[in-house]
């Protein structure tokens, strides 16, 4: 038997077995089957009495007893199995709904069994359903932890219970000596006082107890984290080795006027920090490849500026590439107002640009009179040639798919600089994870001025003071936003949506001027709609979540959000950022109905609590997992075995420190200590990623 083996030639599966299991699990192979772990574990040394059962059980317990009393029960067309089990305590029904004439014919009746199972309780009587029952005589003795798998309805009934994978795996784990490999050195076996391999493996299928699990669960989330950052390790390295940059050695005249004269504000010591690092990148001619997380407001547009006027100081054209036209316009606007008077040329290119316009902007492009173009997926076009790109700044990568990327890199023979932005904060332990490729910067201090948002929770009774608070806001000279998840009635949600609300908000505001936006709306529409709130001759904006970017308005100081509830963490932290970008006091308002779910409660809390966007971004990963806030498109690269990466945070974090010194020193995995890393990952790893050079 070999890792490759069938699992139709395991003792006990066979081919009809090994086929549904395939179809069900997606389990081909031994080493799929050892890989497939268990969810939990039972302790089968606690038997429980009958009088000792309650009717807030919700976990499988064990048993002992006789059964007695079996009976077939007809009710309509359906039938179910009825046996009376009986202790020295107390009696209770077992029952099967989908059984056997073969389950029926071999009951242990009136002898000694154990019985195992989820308890049910209907007018205060217990019952368990589908009990696992074993005869006392072969009672394994010495199996503490029992493991249980995952499993399906369709594999139950097909006899594909837990004893049978309980067997399966035992029978494959007689084989582990032949089946699994060492794959650390001996150095990290003591640094890290592991188990070996073969034992870890074991001890997670058939666990002797608690602490021999901990210490497999140990090794083996510590070994897929390590062969993870292993490969985004190697893969950072190849980037520097082979992918050539323009060095930017100058800062000039450019990046000195305009920092010197121009510039609006004092940097903060974070924007500061994060220049001189992308900087120090910049001077090498080894393209940079760069995250840059930063909350919302924290400044990543002037950071963004800032490298783009070095680039021009060393004689290179810079690209700013957005998601939408609406945070591409906004890109553009609020850099175009920063460069009003220093004569440089920048111009926007989006779905939208008129035909004229494009000739203009492919003309400069690639005569080199146009320095900085901001634009959507528009840019990625083929007719859209530069004579001389040197860096491109992406906002929000992760909407952007591997193949667009890859078109803006091939705007160069020499491959740009790039910077990756992101307003919204991804998890530390998440960014260490799937941006283990890139160099990561984070701006985590807000520019001076600033004053906190202060975020209230306020129900359906509370409106009219909402309404009130409102008022005395507008006439203190500020303006509002109403937002709301929906656009128009929903028959089966009962969200407040855009037109009833916009109805309301125009009854008590009768003497003040509303706006509404919308996605439905056309762009020279929402334009209007925008630009007429942001003149101020409007005081109110009713809209949808389309404001969530895109929408810069400082004198804007509440916003109210509608059936906040229905929105997640992340969502609710991008659209208070719309508010509290100006000098004064401004507040989110988040409005509920009475009832809220658990998950609901927690989100509302933590907005309430707290204006730190990585404190938000690690709740939000705990409430909706990590595949989910990078989006569907990388939610399979973070899919590991063991590892979870909201409590596996500390493991993360240590298996990167290791392989980064691991490659500091052996950048190859050359060291006869290290061939044993170097060969498990080229016979596992390497086919994954084919830019390795280690070989």
């Amino acid at each position: 038997m070999t890792l490759d083996t069938s699992i139709e030639y395991v003792k006990g599966i066979g081919p009809e077995r090994a086929k549904l299991i395939k179809s069900v699990l997606g389990l081909s192979t031994v080493e799929d089957m050892l890989n497939f772990y268990p969810i939990r574990y039972l302790d089968k040394s606690k038997v429980y009495k009958v009088s000792q059962l309650q009717e807030e059980t919700s976990q499988e317990i064990q048993l002992k007893g006789r059964i007695t009393q079996v009976q077939e029960i007809q009710t309509g067309k359906t039938k179910r199995l009825s046996a009376k089990f009986n202790d020295d305590t107390g009696s209770m029904d077992l029952v099967w709904f989908q059984y056997s004439k073969w389950l029926k014919e071999q009951l242990p009746i009136n002898r000694d069994v154990y019985i195992f199972g989820k308890i049910n309780v209907f007018n205060r009587q217990f019952s368990m359903p589908h009990p696992e029952i074993e005869a006392e005589e072969n009672k394994e003795g010495d199996l503490r932890l029992k493991p249980i798998y995952p499993s399906s309805e369709k594999l139950t009934k097909r006899g594909l219970g837990q004893r049978f994978f309980q067997n399966a795996l035992r029978n494959i784990c007689k084989e582990i000596p032949n089946l699994i490999e060492e794959n650390f050195p001996e150095y990290l076996m003591k640094t890290f006082k592991f188990m070996s391999r073969q034992h870890a493996v074991l001890n997670v299928h058939f666990p002797k107890d608690m602490e021999h699990f901990d210490k497999a669960d140990f090794r083996l989330k510590f070994e897929e984290s390590f062969f993870f950052q292993l490969g985004y390790g190697l893969k950072k390295l190849h980037h520097k080795t082979q992918s050539f940059g323009n060095p930017f050695p100058v800062i000039g005249d450019h990046f000195n006027d305009f920092y010197e004269h121009h510039l609006p504000f004092e940097l903060t010591n974070a924007q500061k920090r994060v220049l001189k690092e992308i900087r120090m990148d910049m001077k090498r001619p080894i393209q940079m490849n760069r995250l840059l997380q930063g909350d919302v407001g924290s400044g990543k547009t002037m950071v963004a500026l800032l490298t783009m006027l070095i680039a021009m100081d060393n004689g290179f054209q810079s690209c700013m590439m957005a998601p939408t036209e609406i945070l591409a316009q906004q890109h553009y606007n609020g850099i175009k107002d920063l460069l009003e008077k220093t004569g440089i040329n920048i111009r926007l290119l989006t779905g939208s640009t008129k035909a004229a316009e494009r000739r203009i902007i492919h003309e400069e492009l690639e005569n080199g009179t146009l320095s900085i173009l901001v634009g959507t997926h528009a840019v990625l076009e083929d007719k859209v040639k530069f004579k001389n790109l040197g860096l491109a700044i992406i906002d929000e990568q992760h909407r952007f798919g591997v193949v667009q990327r890859a078109k803006l890199w091939a705007k160069n023979k020499i491959p740009p600089h790039i910077l990756v932005m992101t307003a919204t904060p991804i998890p530390r332990t998440l960014a260490m994870s799937f941006y283990s490729d890139l160099d990561v910067s984070v701006i985590d201090e807000m520019p001076v001025g600033r004053k906190p948002i202060i975020t209230a929770h306020r129900r359906e009774k509370d409106r009219l003071y909402v309404y009130n608070f409102c008022r005395d806001e507008i006439k203190k000279g500020r303006q509002i936003y109403f937002v709301y998840p929906l656009i128009e009635e929903s028959e089966t949600l009962d969200y407040k949506n855009l037109m009833e609300g916009l109805e309301h908000v125009m009854d008590f505001f009768s003497d003040y001027n509303v706006t509404m936006l919308h996605g439905k709306m056309k762009p020279d529409e929402k334009d209007a709609a925008m630009a007429y709130f942001a003149s101020g001759k409007a005081e109110i904006m009713v809209a949808t979540t389309v404001i969530e970017v895109g929408v810069n308005v400082p004198n804007a100081s509440v916003m109210v959000i509608e059936s906040s509830e229905r929105f997640g963490l992340s969502q609710l932290h991008q659209l208070r950022g719309r508010v509290g970008r100006g000098a004064e006091q401004s507040y989110c308002i988040l409005m509920t109905s009475d009832k809220l779910s658990k998950e609901s409660r927690t989100r509302i809390k933590t907005m309430t609590e707290t204006n730190d966007g990585f404190k938000i971004s690690e709740v939000d990963m705990q409430l909706r997992g990590p595949g989910d806030i990078l989006g569907t498109q990388q939610s399979g690269v973070v899919d590991f075995k063991r590892l979870d990466l909201v409590k596996d945070s500390a493991i993360i974090k240590t298996t990167k420190n290791t392989v980064d010194k691991i490659l500091e020193a052996d950048p190859m995995l050359a060291r006869p200590d290290n061939l044993i890393i170097k060969n498990y990952y080229i016979r596992y790893y390497k086919g994954k990623n084919k830019w390795s050079k280690i070989s």
